[in-house]
C-alpha cells in the first residue's frame, strides 16, 4: 500500500510555486524507484499520497485500483521542502476569490498540479476503455435508446480492435476497485480521436454512451459535467475559463481570482486538465521505455516535447482542439456523469437526474468548453507581464464596437518567441508610452507575441491610444515585430484573424460585421508594414474600401477637432 496521506498543516511549502519545483519532485522521486516503474509510481504516489485522488471514488475506480499494486514509496525519501510543496499543490480547489493546488510554468501559464498527475497516471496505463452498461447483459438502461458504435462516439474506442478488453460498470459503491469490474488498458496505439471523428449519426442528442475513456474522464471530463451540473440558468454566466494574479513572478506564493464567483473551471484547472490529457495520450502511445516524466515535462513546458515546438505547452488551446472533437467529448461529458451517477448515487446534485438531462449538461458543457476557451486565444492578463498602472482616469468604451484595427510594433523589431521576452517588451513598450510620450497607458488594446499568447494592455473595455481619431470605434491590435518584409508566425496570424475577434464577437464586444482595417487606412504611416498589410487585404472582414488617401484627409481633420471620447492627441508608430 502507499503511505498515508500527508496533512497539509504537517509541512508548509516553503519552495516557490513553480512547475519547474513540480518537475524537481517528480526528478527525485524517479531516481529512487526502480526503472520500470518510475514514472508511473512517481505520479501515482503524489496523488494518493498527498491526498487528492483518494478523496474521490471516481479516481479510485479509474486510476488507483490497478495502481496501488505499484512499487511502494517511502514519503521521507522526497525531502521535507519537496514534500511540502507538493502537499499544498496536488489537490485543486476555489475558495474565497483565491486558487489553491497551481504553479506557475516558464510559458507564463498556471496551471492545476491535480489534473495533469492525473492525466499523466492514466497516460502510463493506457487508454482505458470503461463499458457503462448497467447489467451484465448490456441491456440499455433506457428503453427505445440507440447505442452507438464505440469507435465513432467515443474517443479512442474500436469494437473492431482486439486489444480493447471493456468491464461492467454496474451499480456499485464507492469503494467500487476495478477488479471487481474487469477494466483492461487498450492498447498504446490507440489514440484519442482526431477534429474529424464524427458521431456515428447526426441524431447524436439519441445516443447513450456505451463507454468512456478513462484518459479523458479523469482530467476534462468529470469537471465539465460537474460544473454545469447546477441547472441551465449556469450555462451562460458559468465562470469558466478565470484568470487570476499572482501576488509575485519570481517568487509566487498566492495566486487570486479576477474573478472572486469564479468556477472552479478555472483557466488554470483546464490548463493542466488539458496538459494531462495531451501528455497522457503521448504517453499512452509511445512504446516502453518511456521517457521519465521528469524529463517530459520540462520539454513540454519548454522547447517542445522530443523536439518539436508545436507540442509545448504554449499550444496548449490548439493542441487539445485537435485530440477530440466536440461530438466526440460530448459523449465522454455524458458518460462521465453516467458512470459518476452509479459510484457516488447519494451525490446531490446527480440523484434523479434522468438520461436527458445528462444528455443537456454534456452538450452545453462542451459547447461552452470548445467556444470560450479553445475557441479563444490564451491572452495574459496585465498583472502577468508587470504592467505599471494606468495614469489618470480610463475612459469606457460603448460596446460592441465595429473595427478591429491591425498594427505592427516596429519596435521592438524582433519577433518574442518566449514569455520572458515577450513580457520585457511589453513593458518596455509601456514604459515609452507613459514616461516618453506622456501617455496613461500601453497604448493598444491588445498585443500578439510570437510565442503563442496574446497580452492584454488596455483590454476590451477601455479606451485606447492606437489609432488618432478612432480610438473609441474599435480595438487596436498589434504583433509584436516589424512586418515590414517578413509576417508574423501562423499562431500569431491565427490569433488576429480568427480567435480574438471570433471570442469578442461571441461575448458582445464586437459587432459580426465589423470592420478589420491596417492603420495604414486611417493614419498617415507605414504601419501595419507592407508584407502583413498585403496579407491583412486577403482576409474575410477586411475593408477595401477605405484607402489610405482618405484616411489621411479623416487623420487631418481629427488632429485640428479631436473628439471628446479620445484620450490622446498623438499618433503611434
Amino acid at each position: 500500500m502507499l503511505p498515508l496521506p500527508l496533512p497539509r498543516c504537517v509541512i508548509l511549502a516553503t519552495l516557490p510555486l513553480l512547475m519547474d519545483s513540480v518537475i524537481q519532485a517528480l526528478a527525485e522521486l524517479e531516481q529512487k524507484a526502480p526503472a520500470t516503474e518510475a514514472g508511473h509510481s512517481a505520479a501515482a504516489w503524489l496523488l494518493t499520497a498527498q491526498g487528492s485522488g483518494t478523496h474521490s471514488p471516481l479516481y479510485h475506480f479509474l486510476l488507483e485500483g490497478k495502481s496501488l499494486n505499484t512499487t511502494e514509496l517511502d514519503p521521507p525519501s522526497l525531502s521535507p521542502e519537496l514534500r511540502g510543496l507538493m502537499g499544498e499543490v496536488a489537490r485543486h480547489s476555489v475558495q474565497d476569490g483565491k486558487e489553491y493546488g497551481v504553479v506557475l510554468a516558464p510559458d507564463g501559464s498556471t496551471v492545476a498540479v491535480e489534473p495533469l498527475l492525473a492525466g499523466l497516471w492514466a497516460g502510463l496505463q493506457g487508454h482505458r476503455i470503461v463499458n457503462l452498461s448497467l447489467e451484465s447483459t448490456a441491456t440499455p438502461p433506457d428503453a427505445g435508446v440507440t447505442f452507438p458504435d464505440l469507435g465513432p462516439t467515443s474517443p479512442g474506442l474500436s469494437d473492431a480492435s482486439p486489444d480493447v478488453t471493456s468491464g461492467d460498470v454496474r451499480a456499485v459503491s464507492p469503494n467500487v476497485s476495478t477488479k471487481d469490474t474487469d477494466v483492461r488498458a487498450t492498447s498504446p496505439e490507440v489514440r484519442p480521436g482526431s477534429p474529424d471523428v464524427q458521431a456515428s449519426s447526426p441524431d447524436t442528442k439519441a445516443k447513450l454512451p456505451t463507454a468512456v475513456d478513462s484518459l479523458l474522464v479523469v482530467t476534462l471530463a468529470r469537471g465539465l459535467g460537474l460544473n454545469f451540473l447546477q441547472g441551465p440558468q449556469t450555462w451562460n454566466h458559468s465562470g469558466l475559463g478565470t484568470e487570476g494574479c499572482w501576488d509575485q513572478l519570481s517568487v509566487p506564493r498566492t495566486f487570486t481570482l479576477l474573478d472572486p464567483e469564479a468556477s472552479p473551471l478555472t483557466t488554470a484547472f483546464l490548463n493542466g486538465a488539458l496538459d494531462g490529457a495531451l501528455l497522457g495520450d503521448y504517453l499512452s502511445r509511445t512504446p516502453a521505455p518511456r521517457p521519465p516524466l521528469s524529463h517530459l515535462l520540462s520539454q513540454y513546458y519548454g522547447a517542445g516535447v522530443a523536439g518539436d515546438p508545436g507540442f509545448r505547452s504554449n499550444f496548449r488551446r490548439h493542441n487539445g482542439a485537435a485530440l477530440t472533437s466536440a461530438p466526440s467529448l460530448t459523449q465522454q461529458v455524458w458518460g462521465a456523469l453516467i458512470l459518476l451517477q452509479r459510484l457516488e448515487p447519494a451525490h446531490p446534485h446527480l440523484q434523479g437526474m434522468s438520461q436527458e438531462e445528462l444528455a443537456q449538461v454534456a452538450t452545453h458543457a462542451t459547447k461552452e468548453f470548445t467556444e470560450a476557451f479553445l475557441g479563444c486565444p490564451a491572452i495574459h492578463p496585465r498583472c502577468r507581464w508587470g504592467a505599471a498602472p494606468y495614469q489618470g482616469r480610463p475612459t469606457l468604451l460603448k460596446l460592441p464596437l465595429g473595427f478591429l484595427y491591425v498594427h505592427h510594433t516596429y519596435l521592438p523589431a524582433p519577433p518574442c518567441t518566449s514569455f520572458e521576452s515577450c513580457a520585457a517588451d511589453m513593458r518596455s513598450m509601456q514604459r515609452f508610452h507613459q514616461q516618453t510620450r506622456g501617455w496613461s497607458d500601453i497604448g493598444y488594446s491588445f498585443v500578439v507575441g510570437s510565442d503563442g499568447y496574446v497580452y492584454e494592455g488596455r483590454g476590451w473595455h477601455w479606451v485606447g491610444a492606437h489609432t488618432l481619431g478612432h480610438n473609441s470605434r474599435g480595438f487596436g491590435v498589434a504583433l509584436i515585430g516589424n512586418y515590414t518584409a517578413v509576417l508574423p508566425s501562423e499562431a500569431a496570424l491565427l490569433a488576429v484573424r480568427d480567435e480574438l475577434p471570433r471570442c469578442a464577437i461571441r461575448a458582445g464586444l464586437l459587432r459580426p460585421d465589423y470592420a478589420l482595417l491596417g492603420h495604414r487606412q486611417l493614419v498617415p504611416t507605414e504601419c501595419p508594414g507592407d508584407l502583413l498589410f498585403n496579407l491583412l487585404r486577403t482576409w474575410p472582414h477586411f475593408d477595401k474600401n477605405v484607402k489610405p488617401r482618405t484616411a489621411r484627409r479623416a487623420s487631418s481633420r481629427s488632429k485640428r477637432r479631436p473628439p471628446p471620447t479620445i484620450l490622446l492627441s498623438t499618433d503611434l508608430q
